[in-house]
């Protein structure tokens, strides 16, 4: 309803301010734009570089600042897309490393998305190209100040909002070194990206040289249609009065009106001087009553789609640039001439801002700080066709070389890459909470704490965001996204995830956590065995690293893999030790794991519990997969219960049965001796570098089933061992804490 309430005023100030003909070409400009929006709907279906956030409704800023810049990005490796401003959702921020927010007004979704953005690394930068970011500069301007009250209130509104999404960026992109100086007011960093002409641009005015220079020269074929026939002969006729001279003003909006009058006095002289002198206006511009007595020689064109523009402006001899010295104009891009320079049109323009710092006076333009100057130049240039070409020449050389999308996106490129953030990407077989998992979800909050652009890509269907301790953590599935971005470093993170990482071009440093002896996690007899194993076969360049010495060591011994290694922790503030008496009704027992995995022989855990007095024991069963077998012996079963709950169940519990035969690393035993908890756990390879027999725990062979029961009641009756198990198990922990090992955790990704 406040966007159609909108556009109802936009279209009454327009038929208002600019008549009918501009509001019907706006209006058009609006439909094609929208449906320009319509097709882009699938932005939140890929995973790019740079997202443009366009807050303009004007299309020929648009052009220049969204779709050109975008030009010089892909031209540079860098692939981005575009989003209406009203269409911004908070979901996009996973999407993409950098948003440029152009000309965009805040909202409170964009007051959100840009905190939001922060918070997870990705860079916020503001482009504009014109000082209407602050009231203090477009009080200043002629047109703004003939507005009626209402109408002013509404623009300063617009204004405001502008300039506080400036100030929620990191760094502003601007046209002109005016401008720039005056971004640096608010925001602390600012680089000039000048306009560039695109591609398009280029093929447009080789044809309407070609049609004004070639075309008219050559024979004419009468297998030609007669209305191409036509159309030649015209430009034949055109080409025969070489007598006239035309001056061309392109003033591109009604604000532009003050700027031509500032001059009206050398225009009126220099057409009562010379006959042979046309003057061609195109624009929102109201012909000054000065000129009417010239109106045979006053040829008027309305505003008119951009890629007619080269046509219209090769169709003059002269290009005229007068421009008030003025704030406001020194922070004006040199468009025009750019534009008339490529169809080989020379440009006599004010010494004002832009137009200054890119023309050469007298070989690629002219310029001139008064009303004397113009005159001169513009009566030389009317009597001296071979200066016009010469100058011409050179400035269309010059704009080919230094101003246009490709030759200069290189440098904008670098500098986008530059501020990119380091961004790192961890490839998931699922979101199903696991250990595995956990160790992936705690290396993302540090390597965001430190500063990265931390993302999961999933290789399961889930396509959401992931919470862990509170904090958010970017994911989405792969199957859902076409993912076309650059990924500074990409981490498999289970065989079966390796393949993405190996295949996918955009990645500069590849990694592979290994946790555990993947071959091993499936039986004899599968395929997945022996696809696992080729995963430390492979000659890729692929950086091993893992949380395990076990798996250090297995990796270099048997597969001559090199690693870097960092150890496993543990977040202790959510473990927080709860002293065990064993005096209630019934000592509580607790056996976890995924009954569904072999390695994780929970069978063998209850075979244990088969052999405790059940009077006496309670069992809870928790398990984030797999449901009790028949002969389970359950008093409580837990299934798939949220992380942030876990560590009450550990405390509500006395003894911990972990019956594993292999573990990456066993989290299980750490975290109940965190909370002063038993544990009672078969020996393997990923829980012996910490656990110690009746130091911190008590440990059996696997398949010593009545050895594991007698460790049970050790601990039931031993008030002494009890003690020691818990003293040194809480010591144990402490000394795997996150905090103490974060810095090593960092080492890995270097």
């Amino acid at each position: 309803m406040e966007r159609i309430k909108m556009l109802k005023q936009k279209s009454i100030d327009t038929l208002k301010n600019d008549g009918i003909k501009t509001f019907a070409k706006k209006t058009l400009n609006y439909i094609k734009k929208s449906r320009q929006i319509e097709r882009s709907v699938g932005v939140d279906k890929h995973y790019l570089d740079v997202l443009f956030i366009n807050g303009c409704f004007l299309p020929q800023t648009r052009r220049y600042r969204i779709s050109h810049q975008r030009e010089q990005l892909m031209a540079a490796g860098i692939l981005s897309d575009e989003v209406f401003y009203e269409d911004l959702s908070l979901e996009l921020i996973r999407n993409y490393r950098v948003f440029v927010f152009f000309r965009c007004p805040i909202t409170e979704t964009i007051r959100e998305f840009i905190k939001k953005c922060k918070e997870h690394n990705k860079v916020i930068i503001f482009d504009v190209d014109d000082l209407v970011i602050d009231r203090r500069y477009t009080d200043e301007i002629k047109y703004i100040k003939a507005m009626s009250k209402e109408e002013k209130a509404k623009y300063d509104s617009g204004v405001d909002k502008m300039k506080e999404t400036l100030c929620m960026c990191d760094m502003a992109i601007t046209t002109t070194e005016r401008l720039a100086e005056e971004l640096k007011k608010y925001v602390p960093e600012v680089y000039i990206n000048r306009n560039t002409a695109s591609n398009r641009m280029l093929e447009l005015s080789e044809l309407a040289v070609y049609n004004r220079d070639v075309l008219p020269s050559k024979n004419i074929k009468y297998e030609k249609n007669k209305k191409e026939i036509k159309k030649i002969m015209l430009a034949k006729k055109k080409l025969i009065d070489t007598n006239k001279v035309k001056l061309g003003y392109f003033s591109g909006s009604i604000t532009h009106n003050d700027d031509i009058l500032m001059i009206l006095p050398v225009i009126v002289k220099i057409m009562n001087e010379n006959c042979n002198v046309e003057l061609h206006l195109v624009g929102e511009l109201d012909i000054p009553k000065e000129l009417e007595k010239f109106k045979n020689r006053i040829v008027f064109n309305a505003f008119v789609n951009w890629e007619k523009l080269p046509g219209l402006i090769a169709n003059v001899d002269i290009n005229i640039v007068p421009l008030e010295d003025t704030i406001f104009n020194e922070a004006k891009s040199e468009n025009k001439w750019i534009e008339a320079s490529l169809v080989k049109v020379v440009t006599v323009a004010s010494k004002v801002g832009a137009l200054e710092k890119m023309i050469l006076h007298n070989e690629t333009g002219f310029l001139c700080s008064n009303n004397d100057e113009w005159y001169k130049a513009l009566t030389e240039l009317i009597h001296n066709s071979s200066l016009r070409k010469e100058v011409a020449e050179n400035a269309c050389k010059y704009v080919y070389k230094h101003c246009t999308t490709l030759n200069t996106a290189f440098k904008f490129g670098k500098y986008i890459r530059s501020k990119m953030k380091p961004n790192i990407a961890f490839v998931l077989p699922s979101t199903q909470i696991g250990g595995g998992m956990l160790v992936v979800l705690k290396h993302c909050l540090i390597l965001k704490e430190a500063g990265f652009d931390v993302l999961i890509i999933n290789d399961g269907f889930e396509n959401k965001n992931l919470k862990f301790e509170e904090k958010e953590v970017l994911c989405f599935s792969r199957h859902s996204m076409e993912i076309s971005g650059n990924l500074d470093k990409c981490v498999a993170t289970l065989w079966s995830t390796l393949d993405f990482v190996v295949s996918y071009p955009n990645i500069r440093d590849r990694y592979y956590l290994v946790q555990g002896l993947e071959t091993n996690f499936n039986k004899n007899g599968s395929d997945l065995k022996i696809k696992a194993n080729a995963t430390y076969c492979n000659n890729h360049d692929i950086k091993y690293i893992t949380i395990s010495k076990w798996c250090e060591k297995w990796l270099k011994e048997d597969y001559h893999k090199e690693s870097k290694f960092a150890p496993n922790g543990l977040n202790i503030s959510r473990f927080n030790a709860v002293k065990r008496m064993l005096d209630n009704d019934k000592i509580r027992i607790l056996v976890e794991g995924n009954c569904d995995d072999y390695y994780k022989n929970v069978d063998e855990s209850f075979e244990i519990v088969e052999k405790l007095d059940k009077n006496k024991f309670e069992i809870w069963y928790m398990s984030y997969q797999g449901e009790p077998k028949k002969f389970y012996y359950v008093d409580k079963f837990l299934h798939k219960v949220p992380y942030e709950e876990v560590p009450n169940i550990y405390k509500q519990c006395d003894i911990l049965i972990k019956s594993s035969i292999l573990e990456s690393f066993s989290y299980p035993p750490l975290e109940m001796m965190a909370t002063g908890g038993f544990v009672v756990a078969a020996l393997n390879d990923g829980n012996s570098e910490y656990l110690v027999h009746e130091q911190n725990s008590l440990v059996y062979n696997v398949g010593d089933i009545d050895f594991a029961v007698e460790c049970i009641e050790r601990i039931v009756n031993d008030e002494k061992l009890r003690i020691k198990l818990m003293e040194n198990g809480i010591r144990t922990a402490k000394e795997r804490s996150w905090g103490v090992i974060s810095d090593e955790i960092l080492q890995l990704y270097n």
